[in-house]
């Protein structure tokens, strides 16, 4: 039998062009480090001719800082850095999936700004992805999280492993936002219509052949706390309830569908139990059995009814059909802006 390859985006793979996107805010003191670091990696793979070029798309979330003035001192000296300005702060994945829009590469790698994911390891990513023509997904695992709490690895893993218990698809526990994508899964992404982007969802739901790189993970360079986004923070939870639950699982439904099955059974059966001792003359009237009957009943409703309003309410975000962001502008080689068209970026 013959097999058709569906080949939906063209890629060079034997001498590709790298985009490199970072989503960043408020980065001022790791930024100029960042750039030279990265800098350094790039300019040495172009060299060895293992790449034919790169760029470097910085998102600002709005940033506060000075980390604006940085990059555009940084761009003055070289053609390889673009600085995208959104209008608000609309949040990390939000502002990633704005530079896959504006990329570019044969393959796109996106990361943090705070260097506890070393640039060093892109060429690695690189060569990972070049050796298999069937791969369209590099994703990096960290065997160690330095400056990190057990309480919080602890809760992290167990969320990873209650979405790959419940959900429909199969994360990589320790697997974060330091991956390669080719322009075939890029733009399968893009495709996506989701209000509420859960990026590591997303790239093991589009599928493809993935594989993996194991590295240390540093802590900040500047020295502050480890994440911006502590792990019991109401960002934390309500984007793990809406964007990576709730997005790729109607298991809470289900779970709660059984719960209520349960006690209805449990009622209907102390209800014969109130019949039999009526009948035997036993019964006793009693008010904290009735309480106790209308809490409990009570309260599998409510949790019923939240769970309900969860999947509405993403009902509701994705009838609206917002633009996951807004640009406000674009700081680039002439070249390169006149490439990008903010209307219909921002239409999308």
């Amino acid at each position: 039998m013959k097999e058709i390859k569906i080949n939906d985006a063209f890629v060079n793979k034997e001498n590709p062009f790298i985009s490199i996107i970072f989503s960043f805010y408020n980065e001022e003191n790791v930024l100029t480090e960042l750039i030279k670091r990265v800098r350094t990696v790039m300019k040495k793979e172009k060299e060895r001719g293992v790449i034919s070029g790169y760029e470097m798309i910085f998102v600002n979330d709005a940033s506060t800082d000075k980390s604006k003035v940085i990059l555009i001192d940084e761009s003055a000296s070289e053609n390889d850095l673009l600085i995208v300005d959104m209008s608000r702060n609309f949040g990390v994945s939000e502002c990633v999936m704005v530079g896959f829009r504006i990329s570019k590469g044969d393959a796109v790698v996106y990361m943090d700004c705070d260097l506890q994911d070393p640039p060093e390891l892109i060429p690695e990513m690189v060569n990972k992805w070049k050796e298999d023509i069937n791969v369209e997904v590099v994703y990096t695992t960290r065997k160690k999280r330095k400056g990190e709490s057990l309480a919080k690895l602890a809760l992290t893993k167990f969320g990873y492993r209650l979405i790959n218990s419940l959900g429909d698809i199969d994360l990589p526990v320790d697997s974060g936002d330091f991956k390669l994508l080719s322009r075939r899964a890029v733009k399968h992404i893009l495709i996506l219509k989701e209000q509420r982007p859960y990026l590591r969802g997303m790239v093991s739901w589009i599928g493809f052949k993935q594989t993996q790189i194991f590295y240390d993970r540093d802590g900040r360079l500047d020295g502050r706390e480890n994440t911006k986004f502590p792990v019991m923070s109401k960002r934390v939870i309500y984007g793990y309830l809406d964007r990576a639950l709730i997005s790729f699982s109607d298991a809470p439904l289900k779970i709660m569908l059984l719960i209520g099955l349960f006690v209805s059974i449990v009622a209907i059966g102390y209800i014969g139990v109130i019949i039999t001792q009526k009948i035997l003359g036993f019964h006793e009237p009693g008010w904290p059995a009735l309480m106790a009957s209308i809490l409990l009943l009570g309260g599998v409703q409510l949790s019923v009814l939240g769970i309900i309003g969860l999947y509405i309410g993403g009902i509701f975000t994705h009838v609206k059909s917002r633009p996951l962001s807004v640009v406000d502008s674009i700081i680039g080689t002439d070249e390169r802006v006149s490439e990008i068209e903010l209307n219909d970026l921002n239409s999308i």
